[in-house]
């Protein structure tokens, strides 16, 4: 971490966050390798926090009732939003689903064993949006299994390092929830919430996926308090496969992953820092998402 120790930089943060001459913002007087050490050091942290208060896997269950359902809810389908839902998931799971050839423009920037990271490089009013996409591969769970572990808010403390607090505003329908949540501030950024409706879906024959997107609501006005509102779009997205006259089981099937990304984070940070800190923590994110979910389907019978 170049020439700051950890406990100084701890007691840098602390004093920096109360001094005034330590400006957040484009015009902030840190540089931008501080400020990379800093996030870095803050994420760190945080996942050490993580490791510390996951529950051992052998005393959760996973309830069938609460896997993502093989139809789409009809109380979704009678909700305000839903027009919006199935438009954005239909379209979100088609580009996870697409290559990363050709013309689209996606450029490799990170890759470990079956993992391959890519990124659009994008600024909206001098804010870094880069869209990211992920591939990967994981065997031994479903694409059931993997979508129902990232939607259902029972495990998402688990596995989501950088959650504060999470509120559901509202619960549309058994595959479709309205989130408020969060996020730990990492100074010298500064804190961010999220507004975003989430939608769990079978998009065809052993293949699901869940859509996150920004939404609105009027009890949850954005860039009113302590926290910056950042804007989302995220799509996992997973199809599962094994070998043609064989009963899916742990040993056989292979699960395809695609996880796409688009972050508006709604303030200003270091267009390099952050670009730097998503090839850092999205691999270090998939990896750890996955693994949590293969040791919690360790020992239960397979959902296909």
């Amino acid at each position: 971490m170049n020439d700051l120790s950890y406990w100084t930089l701890l007691n840098y943060t602390q004093l920096g966050a109360r001094n005034e001459s330590v400006k957040e913002g484009p015009h902030s007087t840190l540089p931008d390798d501080e400020f990379y050490d800093a996030v870095e050091t803050g994420f760190d942290k945080m996942e050490e926090e993580r490791c510390a208060r996951v529950v051992p896997p052998s005393v959760h269950t996973r309830d069938q009732v609460e896997l993502p359902p093989p139809v789409i809810d009809n109380r979704l389908t009678l909700h305000p939003l839903w027009p919006e839902i199935d438009r954005i998931s239909t379209e979100q799971i088609q580009a996870a689903f697409e290559g990363v050839g050709g013309e689209i423009g996606w450029q490799l920037f990170a890759e470990e064993g079956d993992m391959r990271m890519y990124r659009r490089e994008m600024e909206v009013d001098g804010m870094v949006t880069d869209p990211l996409k992920a591939m990967h591969k994981v065997r031994g769970v479903t694409a059931r299994e993997m979508c129902h572990y990232f939607f259902n808010p029972r495990y998402r403390y688990e596995w989501e390092t950088t959650l504060e607090t999470m509120t559901i505003v509202e619960e549309i329908s058994s595959d479709a929830l309205v989130f408020h949540q969060t996020f730990k501030r990492i100074w010298p950024a500064s804190q961010r919430d999220a507004l975003f409706w989430s939608h769990v879906r079978q998009s065809s024959e052993n293949a699901y996926a869940t859509t996150n997107h920004s939404t609105t609501n009027v009890e949850y006005p954005a860039n009113t308090g302590a926290c910056i509102r950042l804007f989302v779009t995220v799509c996992l997205a997973c199809r599962t496969t094994y070998p043609a006259g064989e009963q899916p089981t742990r040993d056989n099937v292979t699960t395809s992953i695609a996880y796409c990304s688009t972050v508006n984070p709604g303030g200003w940070a270091p267009a390099g820092v952050l670009r730097a800190v998503y090839k850092r923590e999205y691999p270090k994110f998939l990896k750890r998402f996955t693994s949590y979910v293969v040791e919690q389907c360790k020992g239960k019978p397979i959902a296909i």
